[in-house]
């Protein structure tokens, strides 16, 4: 269940852009919101062209006057400033996941070219490599002021792994709390898109390549719509599409085309901004998308790549698969006296796990 919505503020406008979201998601679900600001040592006289907040009491004054500024009446808000300065604000973001015991990151990604790459390159890159949060990123608007934010479509892409389907819990709790539709959609590749070992089959056998391709296509459909019924029992309306082409392309064309104001992926936390961008569909979406993206870290000990019987659901004769059953269905939360981190191999940090017992998917 969401209770604390953790928004970190530099002090510019452009970070603003994530206040109307914060807002609307914390009306909908009754979690309160935490303004963050971590003083930077040594910190330049601007940020993004505007005057940079280097002392507390300024910083204080900042987050008290957005909170009555920006955020609706009704909409309960803590302020917590980080006095001591600091090198690397990313890292003190990460840093206060622990004291301040958010559930969900809520974070603009200032979006202006090298800017952009440099904010999803530190803050969101080192809070996703974490694995213990999910982080809703929101590109900046136009316009600065405080506009509102609607969610009432959220496009939610899925490869049939097992381990990418963590974020649906997460999904439903939005859904029914903000009355939004969900869009289930998996993406299968054409002969024209395929790499590697693929490709060079294709290219000696495009024929069964491409009647390969078909029947993933159909077992795709399966697999939908096996958890279209699902939803369907929690009551939020689902609607199901297998597309074909490039994974991340198509993600986008189909976020613009049906108007979804929320992308729903589940990413895998990797060490290192590199790293991070170099095999990840969820980073390549996030960056170019319009909407805002919700990163769900996966955790470890869910087999990635198959699902119930060894089987993906888009392999040859493989049907629909269910989800796992509800005591399998976990969230990302912080350290209490009664669980211990569970090593996550490849992360440098544990992953914490607590039974989720709000909602069963």
């Amino acid at each position: 269940m969401l209770m604390n919505l953790l928004v970190p503020l530099d002090g510019s406008a452009l970070a603003l852009a994530a206040l109307p979201a914060a807002a609307s998601v914390a009306r909908a679900t009754g979690a309160r919101i935490t303004l963050l600001h971590v003083i930077e040592r040594k910190a330049p006289q601007q940020v993004h062209h505007e005057r940079h907040l280097r002392e507390a009491a300024e910083a204080e004054a900042y987050l008290q006057d957005i909170a009555e500024r920006c955020l609706p009446a009704g909409v309960r808000a803590e302020r917590h400033v980080h006095a001591a300065g600091v090198d690397d604000v990313a890292a003190g973001i990460v840093q206060h996941i622990e004291e301040l015991r958010p559930d969900l990151i809520i974070m603009c990604t200032h979006g202006h070219h090298h800017l952009r790459q440099w904010v999803f390159g530190s803050v969101a890159e080192q809070v996703v490599a974490m694995g213990t949060m999910p982080v809703l990123l929101i590109p900046p608007k136009d316009k600065l002021e405080c506009e509102p934010f609607g969610s009432r479509k959220m496009l939610v892409p899925l490869d049939g792994e097992a381990a990418h389907e963590q974020g649906l819990p997460l999904v439903a709790e939005l859904a029914k709390a903000c009355g939004a539709s969900v869009h289930l959609m998996t993406v299968v590749a054409t002969v024209g898109s395929l790499r590697g070992v693929r490709a060079a089959t294709a290219s000696m056998l495009p024929g069964t390549m491409t009647a390969m391709l078909e029947i993933e296509q159909e077992n795709a459909g399966r697999y939908l719509e096996g958890l279209r019924e699902r939803f369907d029992r929690l009551g939020v309306s689902v609607e199901c599409s297998v597309r074909r082409g490039k994974r991340a392309r198509t993600i986008l064309e189909a976020a613009v085309e049906m108007k979804a104001d929320m992308i729903v992926l589940s990413t895998h936390g990797k060490k290192g901004t590199k790293a991070f961008w170099s095999a990840s569909v969820g980073p390549r979406v996030a960056q170019e998308a319009r909407a805002p993206v919700l990163l769900v870290p996966i955790r470890c000990g869910v087999d990635a790549g198959r699902g119930r019987g060894g089987r993906t659901p888009t392999s040859r004769g493989a049907g629909p698969r269910q989800l796992p059953p509800p005591a399998r269905v976990t969230e990302w939360s912080r350290a209490g006296s009664n669980r211990q981190p569970l090593p996550c191999k490849g992360s440098a940090l544990p992953i914490e796990l607590r039974p989720r017992t709000d909602l069963s998917l």
